[in-house]
């Protein structure tokens, strides 16, 4: 798919989707997302990087080595025509949860989903201690984010892709640039 797809949405008067990309700490969704930004041409939107660069948390959890996340903050960046503004369309938002981005927000959102073994053994390669990897493993086999999509999100724009191989990851690609074009077929005129 070539990167002018985003300027055919807007040469044709339509506002192109926002993705929205979730899944478990190890799922690849950030690897899914910067590939499928360099092919479509679409902004992509790492939350816990962005959060980082804008100091958009609200400190550090040392028992979960992690930053907590302001979530009114980021939505306030995000929904700022002098920041971001996602309501004009074409970005790929990738954070592990999704309950507090308001629905109006995506078009599709797409859960990752790794097999155990697979997961344990990424954590593991990241050097995550045994209590958060064993903690992010357990919140996959609970399906805890696909969990929170169903409640936040209208069934039919939700889809679940596994990610486990590299042939998944290319399956995934082709399948959302399907999706992205089938769109574009039906996107409304803005």
């Amino acid at each position: 798919m070539a990167t002018r797809l985003i300027e055919e949405y807007r040469a044709q008067g339509r506002r192109p989707p926002n993705l929205l990309v979730c899944g478990t700490p190890g799922t690849g969704k950030t690897s899914l997302c910067e590939e499928l930004a360099q092919r479509t041409g679409w902004t992509h939107i790492d939350i816990s990087a962005l959060a980082l660069r804008r100091q958009l948390h609200e400190g550090y959890d040392d028992s979960r080595q992690t930053h907590i996340l302001d979530e009114d903050a980021v939505l306030d960046e995000l929904d700022d025509a002098n920041q971001v503004n996602i309501m004009q369309g074409g970005f790929i938002v990738d954070y592990h949860g999704c309950d507090f981005f308001p629905e109006r927000f995506f078009d599709l959102v797409l859960i990752l989903r790794a097999e155990n073994n697979i997961l344990w053994e990424r954590l593991e390669a990241r050097g995550y201690p045994q209590t958060k990897v064993q903690e992010n493993v357990e919140a996959e086999i609970m399906q805890v984010v696909l969990e929170e999509a169903r409640e936040s999100y209208k069934h039919e724009i939700i889809q679940e892709l596994p990610s486990n191989t590299l042939d998944d990851h290319e399956a995934n690609l082709e399948r959302i640039s399907q999706w992205l074009l089938a769109h574009m077929e039906q996107a409304p005129r803005v």
